[in-house]
């Protein structure tokens, strides 16, 4: 699994300092006076930058947040103009255990969480006819006895996509439509990028929190307010160049330049690919190479209101089979959790980066002809849309990050470890257990702020 270098009980310590609770304590007062003077530049306003901004400006340190957006919250944004909420972003609080926590931040704000059931589902094939409980169960045991065998079979050092690991040792899966479903609906969604480019040995080697997932019906982005709250953040301000080194950190943005002791860099990986922020000097080589080996994809959301709903509304999710793998395969029913007549659909894997590159208005016929395969005339004509393009988006260039073929868990870890003590890079691809979720963003955060709290000792 590669090498691990995330201390756990440094770990710890820092969800401690996130939550203040250290503030109380002996301990806690005297690192909010260590960090007292120093001065600490947060490029990205995510939950994995607040997070680490909040920690460390309750431990007494001057924070600014640099934000390219007008907006904070990166990749987690809330839209109610549907009368509900649509997440254009994260959309589920993945395992919301009291160890998860984004749980804690989520009931700190009062926020609801209604539990989505994955097995109230009805799976439409091809042709728009319904499969009965039988044959999805069929699906589901063929699916996950593929993934079954490729566990099996695969040792340390194998380089093979998912694809290609399934064509060696699995083959007959790659001819079922229901399988092939099943891998786009429930691995690519998961995971975020195509079997073909999913690492066979990595994509399932990553950590989860126990209780099924959840939606926020009362608007996941509410839980950010407690931690920009007080925080000095500059909104609409792109960084240009880091400048690092021991005399400090200088930070170039369309705005001018911010100066200090410390630099979080928590954009997303999207970002840090497409280099669009100069490093100077040029991160290390193997910093840059665990950036490049990294895949990051995207998920494309569209939600159509309409005045009647056409569908059943106790059904929690739709699946659509298709000739093409991943085009709206999913659809989330809004009516299980909201008295909207939303039905939200998603597109995975490679049609994913194909769908975002469409207009809104090419993308709406795209997904409502997939609709009417299952329920002809009765579809309609929606009264609001909303869709989502993260793999164009400038300030993000897709949704969240995922291992590829010849990528190793380290590669992600290792992107937390502080470059020449004062430069530090947060977000989802810098913790390999959590990858992928709000989370591990969130956790990737307060470890960043562990680092420069242990850098000023």
């Amino acid at each position: 699994m590669g090498k691990r270098v995330f201390d756990r009980r440094r770990f710890l310590q820092a969800a401690l300092f996130g939550s203040g609770a250290l503030l109380t304590t002996r301990v806690g007062r005297a690192r909010a006076q260590s960090l007292s003077g120093k001065k600490v530049i947060v490029v990205g306003g995510g939950i994995s930058g607040l997070g680490a901004a909040r920690s460390l400006a309750r431990q007494g340190a001057n924070v600014t947040v640099l934000e390219a957006n007008p907006h904070i919250g990166g990749r987690l944004r809330t839209d109610f103009s549907m009368g509900a909420p649509f997440e254009f972003g994260a959309g589920w609080v993945h395992g919301p255990s009291g160890s998860n926590p984004v749980r804690g931040l989520v009931d700190a704000v009062g926020g609801k969480l209604v539990v989505t059931d994955d097995d109230n589902l009805v799976v439409f094939d091809a042709h728009g006819n319904m499969l009965n409980d039988r044959s999805l169960d069929k699906i589901n045991a063929d699916w996950a006895a593929v993934l079954k065998t490729l566990d099996d079979a695969l040792d340390n050092g194998d380089r093979r996509s998912l694809r290609d690991a399934i064509r060696d040792l699995a083959p007959r899966a790659l001819d079922d439509p229901g399988v092939m479903w099943a891998l786009s609906a429930y691995t690519e969604f998961s995971k975020g990028g195509p079997i073909e480019n999913l690492s066979a040995l990595y994509f399932n080697a990553d950590k989860a929190f126990p209780s099924a997932d959840a939606v926020v019906s009362t608007g996941y982005d509410k839980i950010l307010g407690p931690l920009a709250d007080g925080l000095d953040i500059r909104l609409s301000t792109v960084v240009r160049q880091v400048k690092y080194g021991s005399g400090g950190v200088n930070v170039l943005t369309d705005k001018g330049r911010f100066d200090g002791d410390f630099v979080i860099c928590s954009v997303p990986l999207g970002v840090l690919k497409a280099e669009k922020i100069t490093f100077t000097p040029a991160l290390p080589e193997g910093y840059s190479r665990k950036i490049s080996r990294q895949g990051f994809g995207s998920v494309t959301k569209i939600a159509f209101k309409f005045e009647e709903a056409f569908w059943d509304t106790e059904t929690q999710y739709f699946g659509v089979m298709g000739a093409e793998k991943g085009r709206w395969n999913y659809w989330l029913n809004y009516r299980t959790f909201s008295n909207q007549n939303i039905i939200l659909g998603l597109s995975m894997g490679a049609y994913a980066l194909r769908a975002d590159r469409m207009s809104d208005r090419q993308m709406a016929e795209d997904a409502l002809a997939v609709l009417r395969t299952v329920w002809g005339e009765d579809v309609g004509t929606p009264v609001q849309t909303l869709t989502t393009h993260w793999s164009i988006d400038p300030h993000a260039f897709g949704a969240y990050s995922y291992p590829r073929p010849d990528t190793v868990p380290s590669d992600f870890d290792d992107l937390g470890e502080a470059v020449e003590k004062c430069l530090f890079l947060c977000g989802e691809h810098t913790i390999f257990d959590y990858a992928g979720t709000t989370h591990g963003a969130y956790m990737s955060g307060l470890r960043s702020a562990e680092g420069v709290i242990a850098a000023t000792r």
